[in-house]
Formats: C-alpha cells, structure tokens, sequence
C-alpha cells in the first residue's frame, strides 16, 4: 500500500507539470495585432486631421497656433511621461492616451480657441502617455512571448516591431483617402464635407479606442512597486532626473539632437506651410488629402527599406 501511494504521489508532479508547461505557452502575438490595428484606427483619423488643421481652421492662425502648442505640450510632458506609465500601467494608459485624439478630433467639430488650445495642449499630454506606453507595452509583450514560446528574444522584439510600424505607416494613406473621396465634390468655403469627415474621423477614433480595452494587462515593473508610494515616488523622481541629465553628458546624444530638430522643422514644414500655401491654391482643399497620401506612401516605402538596410548593415 505505501509503495503504491507513494509512485501515486510521484506521478502526480510530472502531469501537473507538463499542464503548466503547456498552460505557460502562450501566444501574445494576438495583443500585437490588437495594438497595431488601434494606432491604424487612432492615427489615420488624428494624421489626415493634422494635414487639415492649418488649412481650414485659418482664423488668426489658430490651426498653426494650436499644433504650435501640441507639439510644445508633448515636448514637456514626454519627459515625465514614465511616471504616469510606472503609476498606471502600460495598458491603462495606453487607453488613457486615446482620450486626447479623441478630443482633439472633437474640438475639431466646433473650432474655437476655446476648444482648440485646451485640446491641443491635453492632446501632447496624452501624445507623451501613448507613445511612451506604446513603446514599454510593446517591449514587454515581445518579451512575454519570447520567454513563453523560448524563443529569441530580440527576434521577437524585431518582429513585433515590424508588424507594428507597417501598419502605422500605412495611416497617412488610408486617412488622406479618406479626406480626398469626401473633399472632392465639395465646394471650397463649403464646412459640410469638413463636419462629415471629422465625423467619420471621430468614429474610427473611438473604434480605436475600444480596440484598445482588448489588450491584456501587463505586469510592468511599475505596478510591482506602488506599495510603498513615498518611497517609489522619491526613487522615480531620482530615476527620472537620471534618465534626463545622463543623455545630455553622452557626446554621441548631442552630435544626433541636431537631426532630431532638423525632423522637427521638416515635419512642421509639411504640415503646416506645405498643405497651406502650395497645396491648397495648387489643387484646393480636397486636393490636400491625395498629395499627402502620396507622401505617406513614399514615406511608407523608403521607411522599410531604410529599416531592412539597418537590419542588414547591423548583421554584417
């Protein structure tokens, strides 16, 4: 009887074993897909809706001044981005992040200062949380599978990225469509067609925006460590100044910052002065949609090849 109960009770570890290695598989690429086609939904809406801005809302300059704004908003706010990550999580502030597109696309509908420049300077609040949120929820899923499935993890990361910024790419093509179909029959001064696709806009945002609900939660570093919040408050904001200064002693850091401006100011070129003052009198507001999706392809397509180079040269 004890030689019996005992190879039961020996058996009993490697079944309950295999069910855990078997449980503990699990594929996370579906988050990936879910994540991928939420941008797509969120920035094919916001991108279309930017290239707009300067153009039809030409009352003192207010689209100008009101991405002006954005732009500085999310500057300052990116550098304490991590804290709100480290106290929300990735996913929670991933949707978080929703909130100021989804605003700004709504203050759209009724363009005053009043509803413009708060949300333009909420919208580079929440731009800061969404892409900060993007990047650590996206490291932590690639992770999660590679260590899951035991595969290579940087593989995985390459991979996951991949995937991703296809299909962010593609949404200066599809939202600009978008913008030269409903445009094009349109009369110039006419806010009719302006008001249907800002609709429409509103509607793939908030579709977006519930896409994003389906992500499952990860368990980041920082909801591990909310217990002691006097203490992990002190040691973020250290981590954070840290993080901060210490780029700004890398020589290799300040020999890049001034590509970052030059990004900038090439970026505000075309969608600010580009869309306005070249496109619009050449082929009126409609045509401001399929020039800039021709843009957004051309960039689609130098954007992979120039990633498939980088791969390349860093195997070589």
């Amino acid at each position: 009887m004890g030689t019996l109960h005992g190879a039961s009770d020996e058996g009993v570890p490697l079944v309950v074993d295999n069910l855990q290695i078997h449980t503990a598989k699990t594929n996370h690429a579906r988050d990936i897909h879910i994540l991928s086609s939420a941008f797509l939904l969120i920035f094919l809406a916001y991108g279309a809706a930017q290239n707009l801005e300067t153009t039809v809302n030409t009352e003192e300059n207010m689209g100008t001044i009101a991405l002006g704004i954005l732009y500085l908003s999310f500057t300052f706010f990116s550098l304490v981005a991590s804290l709100v990550i480290r106290f929300l999580g990735s996913k929670n502030a991933l949707v978080l992040g929703t909130s100021g597109y989804w605003l700004f696309i709504a203050a759209n509908l009724m363009p005053t200062w009043y509803t413009m420049i708060p949300t333009s300077l909420y919208l580079g609040f929440a731009a800061s949380v969404i892409w900060v949120g993007q990047g650590t929820y996206l490291t932590s899923t690639a992770r999660s599978h590679a260590r899951d499935l035991q595969l290579h993890e940087g593989t995985v990361i390459g991979s996951f990225n991949g995937e991703f910024w296809a299909a962010y790419a593609c949404h200066q093509v599809v939202g600009n469509l978008m913008s030269l179909v409903i445009l094009k029959d349109g009369q110039e001064g006419s806010t009719s067609g302006t008001t249907l696709l800002f609709i429409l806009f509103l509607c793939c945002m908030t579709l977006g925006t519930i896409l994003m609900c389906f992500l499952s939660k990860r368990n980041d570093k920082g909801e591990q460590e909310s217990a002691d919040s006097s203490v992990s408050l002190c040691s973020s904001v250290t981590s954070l100044l840290k993080l901060v200064i210490t780029p700004l002693l890398d020589m290799r850091m300040l020999l890049i910052v001034p590509l970052f401006a030059y990004s900038g100011l090439q970026q505000a070129l075309v969608w600010a002065k580009f869309t306005k003052d070249i496109v619009k009198p050449a082929l009126g507001t409609s045509g401001i949609g399929g020039a800039m999706a021709v843009y957004g392809a051309l960039d689609a397509i130098v954007s992979i090849r120039t990633q498939e180079f980088a791969v390349s040269s860093y195997y070589l």
